[in-house]
């Protein structure tokens, strides 16, 4: 486990949650990192949102946000004993909760249902994210049984929510009413398998009307044998004229010219010059394609090698001069591609009329994240192929006549006339909207794909969507997929997806949500959990303009006040973009300034009886050079303790599977941090900056162990110690500084990583003698080597001595020279019960090393062995001090290793446990037949 700030009741007699004492961490982090790799059934398959936040995340933080730490019930836990041994117990619910392949546990969300109940005094808040974005602390709120509420100013989340929260529970249990659906299968319709049904059969039928209407302007491959194949892709490469005066040529514009990548089935393109125009031939599995030509800093005309810079790339691309030439084919073969030339007949089929009603209205200028205008990209259409237009506006079009057919089934089916969706009706109309509302998502999802800058991507035989990360880049080589294919890009295939995550959705009351601004709602009986923008980050309103365009095409009437705009809201979007504000002061203020005052409004409708939480993603990029905190961080902090809050925990939730570590003075995570934080008392006093330092070096020490002997990885602590750090800080108006002036974040933050680390140091007087001169000597020369002089002075000093070490095997004395034994060096086999001179640095390392070597269970076996001779909580310690010593040397392999051994501590105890009674193999009893 993690344990975090200082447990018991709060000085304001509120009970303490369990987030703000201990989280199991590692599990937590270990199921938000592997949820990355989940798709079927998974609720971002129902339409993508940048930043979602991990259900496992939101799922741990609901549960420890609303359940009671053991300590805050003494008279049923008294002792620390049987409030760990209830930690325990809660956090065992926590690690089932966390895993995915538990989803669909019913008896589990019952048993945490309970816990939340009991906790709650059997009525718990209902949960409100006024920040809703993908959706994920509104569902999670809704999984756990809680009555949830979502709301966003951009009307795109605000849908992506409706569908999530609102509109499946409305019609669960409800037979689907496409003709002859419901016969389909024996039994009830749980949940929204019948609305499910119902949007994948309207969707075939949109998809088979479409190829009625477009199907002739995506023609089948023709193959060498004179058959024909389906075309899974055409590659396209952007084209502009050379500026040579003496060349003048057609020059394509091609990142890459690769095709395949796959062992054996390389394939990639061979440009062939012809005059002033390149014809493209297909070539492998042997050879290597060319470099392409284009880059960062230019282009290479292959026709006469000049290089042309990107400045008269840009040009042509403004002056409407940039086009466009097939490379190649990507057709369907039996468990292969077919890689072909370009054929006239795909070239030509694609010269259509653009559609007049498409949405051609002008990009944002935003060159932070929107580079496709530079090259005369200048309007969302003309993001898409004349082609990829019509096919966009059928489908959307087609979403229209699919509602009026479901309307007409739904009636036939026997439900009522009545409201609509928008009106929160439960009328065929409702339900016709309902069904419109998923296959204008399914479209939206198809644009991501089917646009001129979409990748192709060779190492895995596809197109790579768009929006890959949050930007709208530009492309020069892209990928145009058929909509009317099984494969991506397909709209079943979006329909596809989008039906499984329906079907897997958790069951409960419909709920609100709304389009509102965070700051003008009310936030009255309501717990927030939320996820805010992040000082300068994207405007994802800007990014979200791409989807809202083709969404509003087929949904303006069904919800006329959320689509009643011809772009999405962007004046009172919550971020500091220099581009919308007028220059980078102006936008930190605006940020600042709403921030501050939304965090206000919590604040006045806050629930005292719970935390807040609220989730920080840190970019790696935030951080400086020198160690410092990001200035979103410090802002984000700053403006809530301007707010009247106090931070009362800081967890590191970290989603990606890597083995980077930052320094100890960075505050740096790998993704996100979870603040739990609760409204500071009015009456609060102030300090001056050595009452601060004295009351950090009062109760830092105990929250640091707790949070070592809890399980946290020694690569988080520095994070987490800010929790039980700021509760210090946040719980005073303000800290006087020298000179008066009030104390800033920075500062503070400044002062808690001193504390970490003079405690860190400190700890070193638990240790033995041995381990108190291997430390030192680590901190100077590490597992290098260096002169007998130095090593005997420093021995002398920890009263110990340099042949007794050398005896008990923890380093090498020879000729001289000095070494500490890394774990790698140590013998294979060690029984701590047979040393005659055991010292905790000795064990831990050979923790480390079986560890690495062997892994959690021999590990344990080890750690049964040495329980008897040593504390294995100050060897614990020793782990994290060794870390935060490789941190401050920048050992990376080193700190990894020790990073290991620490966030696998409780999994070792727990192997150490199942190992039984020590034992060494000198103390086995030889039991005769008489004995046994």
């Amino acid at each position: 486990m993690s344990a975090g700030t200082s447990t018991g009741t709060g000085t304001d007699g509120y009970r303490r949650k369990l987030i703000e004492v201990a989280l199991p961490l590692e599990e937590i982090n270990k199921q938000s990192a592997r949820e990355k790799s989940i798709r079927h059934g998974h609720p971002s398959t129902l339409h993508l949102w940048w930043a979602r936040r991990p259900l496992a995340a939101c799922r741990a933080v609901l549960f420890a946000q609303l359940v009671d730490d053991p300590s805050s019930r003494p008279k049923e836990f008294p002792t620390e004993e049987d409030q760990a041994l209830e930690r325990k117990r809660l956090f065992n619910i926590i690690e089932r909760l966390v895993n995915w392949d538990n989803i669909n546990d019913k008896a589990l969300y019952a048993e945490a249902k309970a816990e939340i109940w009991k906790s709650c005094d059997g009525n718990p808040p209902p949960i409100l994210d006024p920040f809703a974005g993908g959706g994920s602390i509104p569902l999670e709120a809704q999984r756990l049984g809680l009555e949830a509420h979502a709301s966003d100013l951009n009307p795109v989340p605000v849908l992506i929510n409706k569908a999530l929260i609102e509109i499946p529970p409305k019609w669960a249990g409800q037979p689907p009413v496409f003709p002859g659906a419901a016969e389909s299968r024996m039994g009830d319709w749980p949940g929204a398998t019948g609305l499910a049904e119902d949007v994948r059969r309207y969707g075939k039928w949109i998809r088979d009307e479409a190829e009625k209407r477009i199907g002739h302007l995506y023609p089948k491959a023709k193959l060498a044998d004179g058959t024909e194949a389906n075309v899974i892709s055409w590659i396209w490469t952007r084209t502009v004229t050379c500026p040579n005066p003496a060349c003048g040529g057609t020059m394509p514009l091609a990142r890459s010219f690769w095709l395949g990548k796959k062992k054996g089935k390389e394939r990639y393109v061979e440009p062939i010059i012809e005059g002033k125009r390149v014809r493209f031939e297909i070539r492998g599995p042997k050879g290597r394609p060319q470099e392409g030509t284009v880059g960062r800093t230019g282009a290479l005309c292959l026709i006469c090698d000049t290089p042309v810079p990107l400045t008269h790339i840009r040009a042509e691309g403004k002056a409407g001069r940039m086009g466009a030439q097939l490379m190649a084919i990507v057709a369907e073969g039996p468990r292969m591609r077919y890689y072909l030339a370009p054929a006239e007949e795909h070239e030509q089929v694609i010269k259509v009329s653009r559609p007049d009603d498409v949405p051609d209205i002008d990009i944002p200028h935003n060159p932070r994240y929107l580079t496709a205008p530079n090259y005369g990209m200048d309007k969302w259409t003309d993001l898409f192929t004349g082609r990829q237009l019509v096919a966009l506006a059928a489908f959307s079009d087609l979403v229209s006549e699919a509602r009026e057919k479901v309307l007409s089934d739904a009636l036939v089916a026997g439900f009522p006339v009545g409201e609509p969706l928008a009106y929160n009706g439960t009328s065929a109309d409702a339900y016709a909207d309902s069904v419109a509302v998923f296959l204008s998502l399914g479209v939206s999802k198809v644009a991501d794909i089917s646009n001129c800058l979409t990748s192709w991507k060779p190492s895995m035989d596809q197109a790579i969507h768009l929006f890959t990360r949050q930007a709208i880049p530009m492309v020069w080589d892209y990928a145009e997929t058929p909509p009317l294919s099984k494969f991506a890009g397909g709209y079943t295939t979006s329909i596809g997806g989008m039906t499984r995550a329906l079907e897997a959705l958790p069951e409960g009351k419909p709920r609100s949500v709304i389009q509102i601004d965070a700051s003008s709602r009310s936030y009255e009986g309501m717990l927030v959990s939320t996820d805010p923008p992040y000082y300068d980050n994207v405007g994802y309103a800007d990014l979200s303009d791409f989807f809202y365009v083709w969404l509003r095409r087929s949904l303006r009437f069904i919800f006329p006040n959320l689509f009643g705009t011809l772009l999405t809201p962007k004046s009172d979007e919550l971020v500091a973009d220099p581009f919308r504000h007028g220059g980078k002061d102006e936008a930190n203020r605006f940020f600042e300034k709403g921030f501050q005052r939304v965090f206000a409004n919590i604040r006045a409708g806050a629930l005292n009886a719970y935390p807040t939480t609220v989730f920080y993603a840190f970019k790696q990029s935030e951080g400086d050079d020198n160690g410092n905190a990001s200035t979103g961080w410090e802002t984000l902090l700053e403006g809530m303790i301007q707010s009247g809050w106090m931070i009362t925990a800081t967890w590191p939730v970290r989603t990606e599977l890597s083995n980077r570590i930052r320094g100890l003075g960075s505050n740096a995570l790998a993704s996100s941090v979870v603040l739990a934080c609760r409204p500071r008392h009015d009456s609060a006093g102030v300090i001056d900056r050595r009452g601060l330092i004295n009351a950090l070096k009062a109760e830092l020490p105990d929250a640091l162990r707790d949070l070592q002997q809890g399980g946290i990885a020694p690569v988080d602590l520095a994070q987490a110690a800010i929790g039980p750090g700021m509760a210090v800080f946040s719980r005073y108006a303000w800290v006087a500084e020298a000179d008066g002036s009030p104390m800033r974040v920075r500062a503070a933050l400044v002062l808690i990583n001193q504390m970490l680390a003079e405690v860190l140091s400190e700890q070193e007087g638990d240790f033995d003698a041995d381990t108190r001169f291997c430390i030192k000597w680590f901190e100077t020369y590490g597992f290098d080597e260096a002169k007998f002089g130095s090593a005997e002075t420093l021995s002398k000093a920890m009263d110990t001595s340099v042949d007794g070490l050398d005896r008990s095997g923890v380093l090498k004395s020879r000729s001289g020279i000095v070494q500490l034994l890394s774990p790698h060096e140590l013998p294979p086999v060690y029984d701590p019960q047979a040393d005659d001179r055991i010292s905790i640095w000795e064990v831990v390392m050979h923790l480390a090393k079986r560890l690495d070597d062997k892994g959690i269970e021999a590990a344990g076996q080890l750690m049964a062995s040495a329980r008897l001779r040593i504390d294995l909580d100050t060897a614990k310690e020793l782990s994290y001090l060794l870390f935060s010593i490789c941190e401050r040397r920048n050992w990376t392999k080193t700190a990894l290793l020790f990073n290991a051994l620490g966030s696998s501590w409780r999994e070792i105890e727990n192997a150490a446990r199942s190992a039984g009674p020590a034992t060494s193999a000198q103390g086995m009893l030889d039991l005769t037949p008489e004995e046994d």
